[in-house]
């Protein structure tokens, strides 16, 4: 994937979590609660544009997140 895309995709969802007034420990909480094997450090990197995210990740993320698969992709 593309490094540019992955740090827009990950900057997107910092200010998503950020909107909601999630810290990264909470929505990194709520995505294990939700089945996905994730720490608050791998949140981080996902955050930075340092660690892909895999579809299962994602779809949970759409329904923590309350937002729609084009607010979770397109910057804000």
């Amino acid at each position: 994937m593309n490094a540019n895309y992955e740090k827009r995709f990950g900057r997107n969802i910092r200010l998503l979590r950020q909107e909601k007034g999630m810290t990264q420990e909470q929505l990194a909480a709520q995505l294990q609660v939700n089945g996905c094997d994730i720490t608050r450090s791998a949140l981080a990197k996902i955050e930075v544009g340092q660690r892909h995210l895999y579809p299962d990740e994602i779809y949970i993320l759409r329904d923590i997140l309350r937002v729609s698969f084009e607010e979770l992709f397109i910057p804000l």
